[in-house]
Parts: structure tokens; sequence; C-alpha cells
């Protein structure tokens, strides 16, 4: 166990450095010039090299990148160029609404993806089974950003009981909810479907049936535990895609979190705040990860890390 956390900690160290460098060096080849654009069109060559070498943009990269990343390490992590405020306290702004909002999504979708997922399973060729199983292979291929508008237009303002956006209370957060959740519970129930479907063809099961026990109890403490490992998974994933890919859903309801404040990020060319975000949001993804990776291990005992 030592042996494996020890080398999944240096496969973290590794990989969030790579992306870190890549991140930051995609940024020095994006068009544009980041000083021009804090100055405008109106600002004069001397200001705008007084500029250049007030944000260290006038030295080579490698030499910038090691000192970022120092200094990150350290805890200074700069001020936005854009906003013109501490990194940190954007940061620390945007990231309980983005997180909180993923942990729902994830929620919702387990939530509702365990009686579909059921019920597909031990009712297969019933109408019910057979229309869920076709909602939720449209559920897979259904952009998110167009969910997202339709569910605007049919709540907020056709029927006018949900706001159409905005972070205005926890009733604002329903359809952002609900748009993120919808692909992920089709993906989780599916999951379930064909684990369950696995699990109750095993002789275990038919052997706790044969003695007597009742349905709930077949069902849920002998198949289910060990049909859950697909779906908890795949939930592992869909949360690690959501931490990095809320960007189109907080742009399509204006949510104040870490899609918009990256998208911004990048069109503005503000590195110290781009650098940031995608290290975090990196370093969170690993530990989830790892997280379910152990969470997997206590459900399952014959799983074994080494």
């Amino acid at each position: 166990m030592k042996r494996y956390l020890w080398r999944r900690a240096g496969g973290f160290l590794l990989t969030a450095l790579l992306v870190n460098f890549a991140t930051f060096f995609i940024l020095q080849v994006l068009p544009g010039d980041p000083a021009l654009l804090m100055l405008g069109t109106e600002g004069s060559p001397e200001a705008y090299a007084a500029l250049r070498r007030e944000l260290s943009l006038d030295k080579p990269v490698l030499p910038r990148y090691g000192q970022w990343l120092l200094r990150f390490i350290g805890g200074q992590w700069g001020n936005s160029w854009r906003y013109s405020l501490p990194v940190r306290e954007l940061v620390s702004q945007a990231f309980p609404l983005s997180l909180g909002l993923a942990l729902l999504a994830v929620g919702a979708a387990a939530g509702a993806a365990l009686p579909v997922g059921l019920y597909m399973a031990l009712r297969p060729r019933s109408f019910g089974s057979r229309l869920l199983s076709l909602g939720t292979q449209l559920g897979l291929g259904l952009p998110q950003f167009w969910v997202g508008i339709l569910l605007i237009q049919l709540f907020a303002v056709q029927l006018r009981l949900l706001p159409p956006g905005g972070a205005e209370g926890w009733v604002s957060f329903l359809l952002p909810t609900l748009t993120l959740a919808l692909p992920r519970m089709a993906v989780l129930s599916r999951f379930l479907r064909a684990g369950m479907l696995e699990a109750l063809a095993e002789d275990y099961v038919r052997t706790a049936r044969a003695k007597g026990l009742p349905q709930g109890s077949v069902l849920f403490k002998h198949a289910l535990r060990n049909a859950a490992l697909g779906p908890l998974t795949a939930a592992g994933v869909q949360f690690a895609q959501l931490l990095a890919g809320t960007i189109v859903v907080e742009q399509v309801f204006g949510l104040p979190g870490v899609g918009q404040l990256l998208l911004n990020g990048v069109f503005q060319r503000d590195l110290p705040l781009v650098q940031a975000v995608v290290t975090l949001v990196v370093l969170l993804i690993l530990l989830f990860d790892l997280a379910f990776d152990l969470c997997l291990g206590l459900l399952d005992p014959r799983i074994r890390y080494e």
C-alpha cells in the first residue's frame, strides 16, 4: 500500500508539472501581447516597455517559469493582470461555486441513476426499460450548452418557474445542476444496468435466492455491492471532468465560477490567473482520482494495491 501511494504521488507531481509547464508555454505562443491588451492602442511605447518589464515579459520563458513556480509553491500567486487583484482572492471566491456545482451534479446524477439502472436491469424486456434505455442513449449525445439553453427556455422563459442564470440563492443552481447531471445520469445508469445484469447472473446471487433471502437483501447486499464498482469508477471520472469542464455551463448560466474565470483569463492572456487555476484543477483531479481508487478497494477486498 505504501509503495502504491509513493508511486502515485510521484506520478501526481510529474503530471502536475508537465501540465503546468505546457499551459505556461502555450500561453506564450498564443497570438496577442498581454501588455498591449492591458494598455490598449493609445499606450505610448515607453509605457509599453515599462509594463513589459514590470510583468517580466522581457525575460526568457524558462527563467520566468522557474520564478513563477517557486513563488507559487511558496504561496505567492501574484496579482491578476486583468482584474488587478490577488490571484488567491479571485480563486478563493470562484472555486467554492464550481466545486459545489460539481458535487451537486454528481450527487443528483448518482441519485437518479440508481433507480433507473436497477429498473433497467430487473426488467430488461419491459417497455419502460426500453424507453429508459433510449432516453439514456440520447442523453449521452446531447450537447450540454444546448440542454442548458432548452432548460432556460422551458423553465425560465415559458413557465417562469426558475431564474435563467446568476448565483442569487440556491434556486439559481437548479438548472445548471440539471444540465450537468443529465448526461452523467445517462452514463452512470447504463454502467449500473450492465453491472447488475452481470451480478444477477452470478452463482452467489442464485445461492442467496436459493437460501430464501428476501429480494431486497439479495439485490442491495449481494448484487449491488459488486455491481457498483463500475458506476463508482465512472462517477470519479465524471467528477474529475466536471471540475475541468464547467466552462460552457457557467457561461450559459452566467455563473462566476472557475470556468468563467479561466476563460476570461485566457482571452486576456492573464498568465498568473490561468496558471494558478489550471494547477489547482489538476491537483484536485489527481487527488479525487486517488480517493476513488481507495474507495474501490474498500468496497471490493479483492482489489490489491501493489
